[in-house]
C-alpha cells in the first residue's frame, strides 16, 4: 500500500522544498535491493573534485546519464569512465517513486534521466553545495534517504548563509525546485551506528531530471565547468 502522506509527515521548509517524512518507506528494500545490483556493475567509487580532493562521500549512477568528477572537472556522462559502458538502466521503482515525490511536493510530470546513488560510512559527509550541472532547471531534485539517520544541512542562496539542521531518516524524501532549486545543502558528517537494512551505512538517491541530450554525451569525458 502506498505511504499516506499525513500533515505531519509533511514538512515545508522553504518556498519550493518539502521533507516528505517516511514516504519511500513502502519501497525501501526494493530500492536497497537494486542498489545492490546496480553497484554490482558499477562499483562504488571515490571520486576526485575539480580541486584535487578525494571524495570521502562514495558513488555510483544509474539511468541514461550519470553524474561524475575528476580533476577535468564536474559532469554528466552516458557512460561510465571507469567501465566505458553504459549506466545500468534506471528501475522503475526508483522513477516512479521520484515521480510520486515530486508530484506530492507540487511538482507534477517528472521524469528523472539520471539517478546519483551515494553511500555515506560513519565518519563522511557532504559539504554544502548546489546542484548546478542540470540544464533542466525547471525540474526539481529528489533525494530519497536510506539507512542511518542524517543531519541534512539546508541552505540559502549564498554559501555564507547559516544552514539549518533537519534531521533526516530511513525512508524520508526531500524535493526542492522552483525558488529553492539553487539553495545550497550538504549532509553533516554521519556518525557511527548499525542499520537493521544497511549495516553502518547510508544511502541517498539522488534524482535529476537533466534536460541535456543524451546522444551529444557519448563521449564519457565531455566536462560540464558549473560547479555543483
Amino acid at each position: 500500500m502506498p505511504h499516506d502522506l499525513f500533515a505531519r509527515d509533511r514538512l515545508t521548509i522553504a518556498p519550493g522544498a518539502a521533507l516528505l517524512g517516511g514516504f519511500a518507506m513502502d519501497d525501501a528494500q526494493a530500492l536497497l535491493d537494486h542498489i545492490a545490483a546496480i553497484a554490482a556493475g558499477a562499483p562504488f567509487r571515490h571520486m576526485e573534485t575539480p580541486g584535487g580532493r578525494r571524495m570521502s562521500v562514495a558513488t555510483t549512477s544509474c539511468g541514461a546519464l550519470g553524474w561524475t568528477s575528476s580533476a577535468r572537472g564536474y559532469r554528466y556522462a552516458a557512460h561510465d569512465p571507469e567501465s566505458g559502458g553504459a549506466w545500468s538502466a534506471m528501475p522503475e521503482v526508483f522513477a516512479s517513486l521520484a515521480e510520486r515525490a515530486a508530484a506530492a511536493a507540487g511538482y507534477p510530470g517528472y521524469a528523472p534521466d539520471a539517478c546519483l546513488i551515494n553511500r555515506y560510512a560513519p565518519g563522511t559527509r557532504l559539504t554544502l553545495h548546489q546542484d548546478r550541472n542540470e540544464r533542466d532547471m525547471a525540474a526539481p531534485i529528489v533525494s530519497i534517504s536510506l539507512g542511518l539517520s542524517a543531519t541534512f544541512l539546508w541552505g540559502g542562496a549564498e554559501r555564507r548563509d547559516r544552514p539549518r539542521r533537519i534531521p533526516l531518516h530511513h525512508g524520508d524524501v526531500v524535493v526542492w525546485g522552483g525558488p529553492a532549486r539553487l539553495n545550497f545543502h550538504g549532509i553533516d558528517t554521519l556518525p557511527r551506528g548499525e542499520h537493521p537494512s544497511t549495516g553502518p551505512y547510508r544511502y541517498n538517491l539522488s534524482f535529476r531530471q537533466t534536460g541535456i541530450r543524451h546522444m551529444a554525451l557519448c563521449d564519457p569525458m565531455q566536462s560540464d565547468p558549473r560547479a555543483p
